[in-house]
C-alpha cells in the first residue's frame, strides 16, 4: 500500500498550470514544510516535501491553499526521473495529492491577525500615537459641552450572586 498523510504549511502560494490540448487539466504544485516530531539540539527541524495535485484537487489548491496555511494532505508517493539540460539524470520524489483539508480554522487565523493588530496598537499607544476610537470617547450633554466618557470593561459571568447564594455556596 502506498499512502501518505502529511500536516504542514506551504512555503509559497501554489503554482498552477493548465495542460494544453482539448482536455486540458489543472496541475498544482507546492512545497509543504512538515515539522519533524522531535526537536534536535533545541531547534525544530522540518522536511520540505514537493506536492502535486491534478484536476479538481488542483483547482481546489488554486482557490483555497495559500502560503503559511496549516493543511493536511493525503496522497501517494511517486518517484520519477528526467535528464536535465546538462545531460545529468535527476531523480524526483513527490506526493501526488488525493485529498486536502484545512488543519486550522479561519477563526484562528483571524485571531492571529487581531493579536498582531493589538500589538501594533499597543506600541502606538506607548509612543503617544493611539488612533483607536476608544481613546477619546466624548459625549455631548444637554448644554452642548463635551464631557469625557469613562470606558469600563464589562465582565459577564452568566451567574447572579446574591447574599443567599453566597451563604448557600458555603454550606455545600
Amino acid at each position: 500500500m502506498n499512502k501518505v498523510i502529511l500536516m504542514g504549511r506551504p512555503t509559497a502560494d501554489p503554482e498552477i498550470r493548465y495542460g494544453t490540448g482539448e482536455n486540458s487539466i489543472a496541475i498544482g504544485r507546492y512545497t509543504l514544510a512538515v515539522n519533524r516530531r522531535f526537536i534536535k539540539d533545541g531547534e525544530q527541524e522540518a522536511d520540505f516535501i514537493r506536492c502535486v495535485a491534478f484536476g479538481k484537487a488542483a483547482e481546489f489548491t488554486e482557490k483555497w491553499i495559500k502560503k503559511g496555511m496549516k493543511i493536511v494532505v493525503t496522497g501517494r508517493i511517486q518517484t520519477g526521473s528526467y535528464t536535465n539540460q546538462e545531460g545529468v539524470k535527476v531523480y524526483t520524489t513527490e506526493v501526488v495529492i488525493e485529498e486536502q483539508e484545512f488543519a486550522e480554522s479561519k477563526k484562528s487565523e483571524t485571531a492571529e491577525a487581531a493579536e498582531k493588530e493589538t500589538k501594533d496598537n499597543s506600541s502606538e499607544v506607548s509612543a503617544g500615537k493611539d488612533k483607536s476610537p476608544e481613546s477619546n470617547l466624548k459625549e455631548e450633554d444637554t448644554e452642548g459641552t463635551s464631557q469625557e466618557k469613562e470606558s469600563k470593561p464589562v465582565k459577564k459571568t452568566g451567574r447572579k450572586k446574591t447574599k443567599e447564594g453566597a451563604e448557600n455556596s458555603g454550606n455545600n
